[in-house]
């Protein structure tokens, strides 16, 4: 099931027949965790709070709520609203935060700069802005304050859907096998329930570093089973039971019930909110399907199975008030086909655990990318599917929260407290965003945003203070899950700010580097070195350090800065901006390699060889431009102070006799647009005209004496062959990757709060989580570590 090529599809003119495949491969990914919740809803529902009576206006009660809540929410704001407010056809909390940080200046992240805005996929949807929209964005660019609520608006986003991760599976794994409780004596049920349950659970997180790729193509059948087995017993339960069960979808159900409930109608909303457990995955997962794939599989499939399954369990109960049953989903499950559904309902209930915790995954890779959370071990389980990703760190500590969960809680009821809390945070999260981009990004009238708002608000809002109400029931833990990992995620990237406000300040003059040499001691030895920083300008302290303590650097130096950009991808030929560090003899260039919160990040052997491509493709770019320009080189004097303009290089057209070979591979061209950085004017893109051709550099300098003797060549042609030379020979030396080995302090008289979260907090994160060699891939053998103490 390769879900990049459903992505690659998404157009308007996408095929019924493509749009259908890609809306029957979704059911495996998107709605497994959606599909299972007829498992617990009525069990949750009538946990406690209300009872099931002989007048059966309960029963009709919480089917009409789970009607419209269903009709509502998944289907009216999430199919027709919030899938709209794709960024790039990508979706989720962090889509829409990186979509808001795109059209108003609200982003907090650190080496921002201007020339990112030329990436093809930074495009910004230009409608007519109304005055109104513009004061609401001039208002919230004003106050810093509403910055830093945001962003922290966004990480209780993140840490809900992580503790979603948590009690997902274990919430859908224990209902699913709670089904042996009517095919088994008490005594014996008591004791094979748990024990099959964790175990499903131990080999689900222990098959993950498979790839969920590898057992995909069973994943759609699974659910489509599902959905077409609680369709077809959802209507057997109707028309054998109570075929008037219909009538229960007035909304006047709703109020009656509420009307003899009351506090207790109120506080079980708790469980019936579980009907919409898994609907944020619709929008998480926009961009493996298109939106009419998703669309269309909700409409015409999962929500009519949904509503039948529920009307069916209600026309079942509304027929059976003996006490001696439990209000559960196998109850009116017919006894001779009990144990194939059980065997399908713990299929699926795997199912929809998988993509919960692939999408928990996928959540904190984006939170490291955007400098959220400390840096863990990404592994990318397949080549075809892009985001197919395995954390292991993460894996392990999901495992052991979702066990202690099923032991500690043993019943469905504080679990859908749990889960029904993390559940609403999330949509409310979604809500608030969504409101911000109808504004700022469709620039719609604020009365429309605030219709949105109050409208599927105050319907969250509710369920929400029910699920408030089971604090002490099991609603804690995702508060507690949330309140400690915001608390991480919010030292880790106030450190990252505050270390990169250090380095700001603390960069060493270009004057200073160019003054580097025999004269002072300071000799250049063979190789490459790259120089990794967070700066897009300037030395960096640690190189300061390095020569200081080391008085030798290589002969070809390159200052790497990898970036994170507010888009999904960077296409592959945009990524790298190339300059030179002073005149074209000193050998020292700058390399700013950007990525986007969903791309795969290069590993140290590709990462190298493609490096070395580009500076070889910058410098036969940098040469043939000074034909016209005035270049950056030894003769400039003006310019021998200051770094010169840097290039995108990647899909470029030369012109001449090139000096080395050129390998040619089909790969879509890009574009660029010229922008200057926002901390040097002279930082600008640039970028040639394009062919449909990518220019592969491979080094295969041609020394043909009789056509050297022959052709007459320029200065120009000589020494951009000597600098060639020179890039070639130190990449046969070998390469050094100059990284540096952080300590960061709190400054003498920052407040205790201050003192804790730097002193403590952020370095005991730091010592336990991987380091930036190991998160860049770099091999020991070529590491160089400088010690740098920041004091901030």
């Amino acid at each position: 099931m390769d879900l990049e090529f459903g992505r690659s599809l998404d157009t308007s003119k996408d095929s019924w027949k493509t749009t259908l495949l890609l809306a029957y491969q979704s059911l495996g990914v998107v709605y497994g965790d959606l599909s299972t919740s007829p498992l617990y809803v009525y069990k949750s529902t009538f946990a406690e709070d209300i009872q099931h009576s002989e007048s059966n206006e309960e029963i009709y009660g919480v089917l009409s709520f789970v009607f419209w809540t269903l009709t509502l929410v998944p289907l009216f704001k999430y199919v027709f609203v919030v899938l709209r407010a794709d960024d790039n056809g990508q979706g989720g909390t962090f889509a829409l935060y990186s979509l808001i940080c795109r059209h108003a200046k609200l982003s907090l992240l650190p080496n921002r700069q201007v020339a990112d805005e030329a990436l093809s996929t930074y495009k910004l949807e230009h409608p007519p802005e109304k005055k109104s929209s513009s004061r609401v964005k001039m208002y919230l660019e004003k106050h810093k304050v509403l910055h830093t609520a945001l962003l922290i608006l966004v990480l209780l986003g993140t840490c809900m859907v992580i503790g979603d991760g948590v009690l997902t599976p274990a919430i859908s794994v224990f209902s699913a096998v709670s089904g042996l409780e009517l095919s088994m004596s008490k005594e014996h049920h008591q004791y094979a329930v748990m024990p099959i349950t964790c175990f499903i659970l131990v080999c689900l997180f222990a098959l993950q570093h498979y790839g969920t790729h590898r057992v995909g193509f069973f994943f759609a059948p699974v659910v489509l089973t599902w959905l077409l087995c609680i369709s077809a017993l959802g209507l057997y339960n109707i028309i054998h039971w109570n075929p008037h069960v219909y009538q229960a979808l007035s909304p006047y159900y709703m109020f009656k019930f509420l009307k003899k409930t009351r506090k207790g109608g109120w506080m079980s909303l708790g469980g019936i909110l579980l009907c919409i457990t898994g609907s944020e995955a619709m929008f998480a997962d926009l961009g493996h399907f298109s939106y009419a794939a998703i669309q269309t599989a909700f409409t015409f499939l999962v929500y009519p199975a949904l509503i039948l399954a529920y009307m069916g369990q209600a026309a079942y109960l509304s027929q059976h008030h003996d006490t001696s049953y439990k209000i559960s989903f196998y109850v009116s499950v017919p006894e001779s086909v009990r144990w194939p559904v059980l065997v399908v309902a713990i299929l699926a209930s795997v199912v929809g655990s998988q993509a919960i915790i692939s999408g928990t995954f996928s959540i904190i890779n984006q939170s490291q990318s955007l400098g959220c959370f400390p840096r863990v071990k990404v592994i990318h389980t397949s080549d075809k599917i892009h985001g197919q990703i395995y954390i292991p760190e993460i894996n392990w500590v999901l495992m052991i929260l979702c066990i202690a969960v099923t032991i500690g809680f043993r019943d469905i009821k504080h679990m859908g407290n749990a889960s029904g809390l993390a559940v609403m945070t999330v949509m409310l999260v979604t809500t608030c965003l969504t409101s911000l981009v109808i504004i700022l990004c469709w620039h719609k009238p604020p009365i429309v945003a605030l219709s949105f708002l109050l409208f599927f608000g105050s319907i969250e809002l509710l369920y929400f203070s029910a699920s408030l109400t089971k604090f002490t029931e099991g609603a804690w833990l995702p508060i507690l899950l949330a309140l400690f990992l915001m608390t991480i995620m919010f030292v880790w990237h106030y450190a990252t700010i505050k270390k990169y406000e250090f380095d700001l300040h603390n960069k060493v003059s270009l004057e200073w580097l160019l003054a580097l040499g025999p004269s002072l001691g300071i000799a250049r030895v063979p190789g490459i070195g790259l120089v990794f920083t967070d700066l897009t300008s300037g030395i960096p302290a640690n190189f300061s350090r390095f020569v200081t303590n080391l008085p030798a650097f290589h002969r070809v130096l390159v200052f790497v800065c990898v970036k994170s950009v507010p888009v999904p991808f960077v296409p592959p030929a945009e990524r790298y901006l190339v300059g030179r560090v002073g005149p074209a003899t000193h050998r020292s260039y700058r390399c700013i390699v950007r990525y986007g919160y969903r791309d795969v990040h290069q590993d140290v052997d590709s990462f190298e060889s493609e490096l070395v491509a580009r500076l070889a493709d910058f410098i036969r770019y940098d040469w043939l431009r000074s034909q016209h320009t005035n270049p950056c080189t030894e003769d400039d004097s003006n310019e021998s102070t200051s770094e010169c303009r840097l290039a995108v290089i990647g899909t470029l057209a030369f012109s001449g006799t090139p000096a080395f070979e050129i390998e040619e591979s089909v790969q879509p061209a890009s574009v660029s647009v010229g922008f200057s950085t926002v901390e040097s004017v002279t930082d600008v893109i640039e970028m040639e005209p394009v062919r449909a051709v990518e220019k592969r550099v491979r080094f295969a300098i041609d020394d043909d004496d009789d056509d050297s003797e022959s052709d007459v060549r320029t200065d120009m042609e000589v020494k951009l062959r000597e600098e060639l030379e020179d890039l070639l020979a130190a990449q046969e030396a070998g390469t050094a990757f100059i990284l540096g080995h952080s300590h960061v302090r709190a400054k003498q008289g920052s407040s205790v709060l201050k003192r804790l979260a730097i002193n403590f907090g952020y370095n005991f994160l730091r010592r336990n989580c991987r380091g930036p060699d190991v998160a860049l891939k770099v091999p020991p053998v070529s590491l160089l570590e400088v010690g740098m103490v920041y004091v901030v």
